[in-house]
């Protein structure tokens, strides 16, 4: 090989490579920042996963076989069956359809009349601090506290405020609970959850820039006007966070029907909680209630992640414009 070969062949000292070892530094040091950084909430990290993942795992393999806490001898795999037989219930399906209503009834009605008290609160008006102290009040009582309240002082067919109430015009009395159940319960949870949309839709209205408002109405904007084409695009975000967090909870509602209901009659007013806890406690049979509870965390997930994807599509369009 002759000098010029060995010239040529031989990288310079501050060719491609030298640029690729210095970038290889910074970015393993920022890698080893990221974990220094995360390695404070792993403790956090193993509590969920032992407090969550495992009890799912576990759930997911009694779903697989037959066990009822009846006939201890008689457990055996079954693999998919106890889904194909939950799907083939009809008390299942109607415990879906029960679950569907009350979530959908108590989102939307508690959602518009968060929206309207959330309007009202956003005005300047003499006690606007305790009014607003005792808007949030029926949020801050116990679902237990709050079931007994409406099932007894309220809806009690002989000493029931309500039944009082409609008296006075003529009506007969009426056994809520027992010939709307499901009407009695989505008056609860709208009670109950009408507090928490108000102050998601209100933290909404106060983030308004005022000056945009002000321009509006220079502009000959009314108040519908206004509100229509500048408040509720805005409050799009806040709408939709609320509508996600209040199904994710409502879909989820035990104590109200636990409570005022105890499912009934019959099963009239089960959603798929409590009718899981039915098959499970009254009737002992874990294989189903494990089947049922994989079957409503799936559709629950699915349905939340939809709904978090309209989310962030929402802020990514805002972000942009």
């Amino acid at each position: 090989m002759t000098a010029a070969t060995a010239e040529t062949a031989t990288p310079p000292p501050h060719g491609p490579s030298a640029p690729a070892a210095r970038r290889t530094a910074p970015e393993a040091s920022a890698r080893a920042d990221g974990w220094r950084r995360r390695l404070p909430l792993m403790p956090a990290f193993l509590f969920v996963v032992i407090c969550t993942q495992i009890p799912f795992l576990l759930t997911i393999w009694y779903s697989l076989r037959s066990r009822n806490l009846l006939r201890p001898d008689g457990e055996t795999f079954v693999g998919l069956r106890n889904y194909l037989d939950i799907f083939l219930d009809s008390t299942f399906r109607t415990a879906a359809l029960n679950s569907i209503l009350i979530t959908l009834g108590c989102v939307v009605l508690a959602l518009l009349l968060g929206l309207g008290l959330a309007l009202l609160l956003d005005r300047e008006f003499v006690g606007r601090g305790v009014v607003r102290t005792l808007l949030i009040t029926p949020f801050l009582i116990m679902p237990v506290a709050g079931a007994m309240l409406w099932s007894v002082s309220m809806f009690d067919p002989t000493y029931g405020l309500v039944n009082w109430l409609i008296g006075i015009i003529g009506i007969n009395p009426v056994d809520w609970t027992s010939q709307a159940p499901m009407l009695s319960i989505i008056i609860a949870l709208v009670w109950q959850w009408t507090p928490f949309m108000m102050l998601l839709l209100l933290a909404g209205l106060q983030s308004q820039a005022r000056d945009v408002l002000e321009a509006s109405a220079m502009d000959g904007a009314g108040p519908w006007q206004t509100f229509l084409h500048i408040t509720l695009p805005h409050l799009r975000f806040y709408i939709e966070l609320s509508v996600l967090l209040g199904a994710i909870y409502v879909v989820n509602t035990f104590d109200q029907i636990y409570l005022m209901t105890a499912g009934g009659p019959g099963t009239a007013s089960a959603n798929l909680p409590f009718y899981i806890y039915q098959r499970a406690f009254l009737g002992f049979d874990i294989g189903q209630s494990a089947a049922m509870g994989v079957v409503t965390v799936i559709a629950t997930i699915i349905i939340a992640t939809a709904a978090l994807r309209l989310i962030f599509r929402s802020i990514n369009s805002k972000e942009q414009s």
